[in-house]
């Protein structure tokens, strides 16, 4: 009887190139994450036989690294993919990486800067600097989550998402948005509409009363959202005609945190 270790069969040409299939094909996924793919456009762009695309995807939906819609019957990156990325997150110092840019911003603004990162259907402020202006908004703490699209860091990451996961995410959020004011479901749909035409997130008297922020998302190499960058200040400060005076230093630090991540 051949016996293979785990091992030996990880380091045959074959194990290669069936852990290189594996990454080929969750690359492809989270590419095309919506509206996600079909069986038959797995094979295709992956230039797998159909069988084997078919085992593929069956063995890593078991797992959970893939997920396939019950409705459409696409295929999507699955949940353990998420908690991978969470649990990898801190080994990519995201804080140390945007902490220059956030103290760029906050100087030269003179307003408050935040960091935040998506966590399923919530939005996480993980970093913030204080600006010099006498009047500041440290309401919004660290480690404090709120629904995706109720502060302008989680409107940045949500309009930059697909239409079906902008919708899956207002939908499961949708029950949440009244314990900020009168703020529903629609509210937060033409939210993400005027953010998308605007170029940039603007939201204000929601997450905290008399605060307005913008916000832009940090995409990833695939166009995805992985964090995103604000600037606060009172609503009275954050007028329109000074939002658009300091959105070119906000695209600027996004830029470059970008580089650093991800080129």
């Amino acid at each position: 009887m051949d016996m293979k270790s785990p091992a030996r069969s990880a380091a045959s040409p074959g194990g290669t190139q069936s852990v290189a299939r594996v990454v080929g094909l969750l690359k492809l996924l989270a590419e095309h994450r919506d509206p996600g793919l079909r069986f038959v456009d797995v094979a295709r762009l992956c230039g797998l036989e159909q069988p084997t695309a078919h085992r593929m995807l069956k063995a890593l939906e078991r797992e959970e690294m893939v997920a396939r819609d019950p409705v459409t019957r696409r295929y999507r990156l699955g949940p353990l993919v998420f908690e991978l990325g969470i649990a990898a997150a801190g080994d990519f110092n995201l804080v140390d990486v945007c902490r220059p840019s956030l103290q760029r911003l906050a100087e030269a603004t003179g307003d408050t800067a935040f960091l935040f990162i998506r966590r399923g259907h919530d939005a996480v402020c993980i970093d913030r600097i204080q600006g010099h202006y006498p009047i500041q908004t440290p309401v919004v703490i660290v480690g404090s989550r709120q629904p995706l699209g109720v502060n302008a860091g989680g409107l940045a990451m949500l309009q930059a998402l697909g239409d079906e996961e902008v919708a899956e995410v207002v939908s499961a959020v949708a029950v949440r948005l009244g314990a900020y004011g009168e703020f529903d479901e629609l509210d937060l749909r033409r939210a993400v509409t005027e953010s998308r035409r605007r170029g940039y997130a603007a939201i204000g008297e929601k997450a905290v009363p008399g605060v307005t922020a913008i916000g832009l998302p940090i995409r990833n190499t695939y166009g995805a959202p992985s964090a995103a960058l604000t600037i606060a200040a009172t609503s009275n400060r954050m007028t329109a005609k000074r939002q658009l005076e300091i959105l070119p230093a906000l695209q600027q630090e996004v830029s470059t945190v970008e580089r650093l991540l991800y080129r």
